[in-house]
């Protein structure tokens, strides 16, 4: 799934691709957004800024509409130039929005609406999500309130829930639980303030430098890395190396399905003992 990195550098992406440029062309798979299209045509309107909240990307357009897509466990927005083909079937395009120069085509992705402001100021999803990661203005005491109330959720869940934290998926929380020392099976009661503080700083810097990664890909996990090695077999610390041995200490990382999505766990029993 993309997490809130990849959703905020395809933002970023897009941004510079598309803000200031007069929209020429819209397509989408999805019926709801072409009879929108056909009352409130998108030819014509200016792209004005393309921003992230959590792993919900916005598309804010003149004329006070707003397209906002969530990528959930496959969605993709690539890049084109006009002509170029496509790294995608045609039959997988959900949502086209073109300028003369560019073409900006979301494959696969299962939520797509159109808001105005107003809509997007009250938007239930948005309105719940707890502080974003890649925000300037991240707030961690909030953060660490929220957590906090989840007192007999284990950490590895409580990261995912969006209400808390926006932004971690997967691949960064079995990551930031391994650099933090800390079980992902504990449950948030069991850890002190400082253990929060540290998970919650580690998951900003990790999140934070995943952002800056020049050589990252809008594509979910792909040039993430969080050991800070540029060795393309050495990006991660722990996910997906199930029964590999642990780059600090050599014991066999562990994994198993947890929570209500059954989504994996990876840690390594010897550098997370358990609380």
């Amino acid at each position: 799934m993309p997490e809130g990195d990849t959703i905020f550098r395809a933002a970023r992406t897009l941004h510079r691709a598309l803000a200031g440029k007069t929209i020429v062309r819209f397509e989408s798979a999805f019926p709801a957004l072409n009879r929108i299209d056909e009352d409130h045509p998108l030819a014509g309107r200016t792209m004005e800024l393309v921003s992230s909240r959590g792993k919900h990307l916005l598309m804010a357009l003149s004329g006070d509409l707003v397209l906002r897509t969530h990528m959930r466990m496959n969605g993709s927005w690539h890049i084109y130039r006009p002509g170029e083909r496509w790294r995608k079937p045609e039959r997988d395009m959900r949502v086209l929005v073109a300028a003369a120069d560019i073409v900006a085509v979301g494959f696969n992705i299962p939520v797509a609406e159109f808001l105005s402001r107003a809509d997007l100021a009250r938007h239930a999803q948005l309105a719940k999500l707890g502080p974003d990661l890649a925000a300037e203005d991240f707030d961690r005491d909030e953060v660490l309130r929220r957590l906090r109330a989840l007192v007999e959720t284990p950490i590895a869940d409580a990261l995912l829930d969006q209400r808390a934290v926006a932004g971690i998926g997967n691949v960064l929380k079995s990551e930031v639980l391994f650099v933090s020392g800390v079980d992902p099976f504990a449950r948030v009661r069991q850890l002190s303030d400082a253990t929060l503080v540290r998970i919650v700083d580690e998951s900003r810097r990790l999140m934070k430098m995943s952002v800056l990664d020049r050589t990252a890909t809008l594509s979910p996990a792909i040039g993430r890395r969080t050991t800070g090695s540029l060795d393309p077999f050495q990006k991660l610390w722990v996910y997906s190396r199930g029964g590999r041995p642990c780059r600090k200490c050599g014991t066999p990382i562990r994994s198993v399905h947890t929570g209500s999505d059954a989504r994996l766990t990876y840690w390594c029993p010897t550098c997370q003992k358990g609380t």
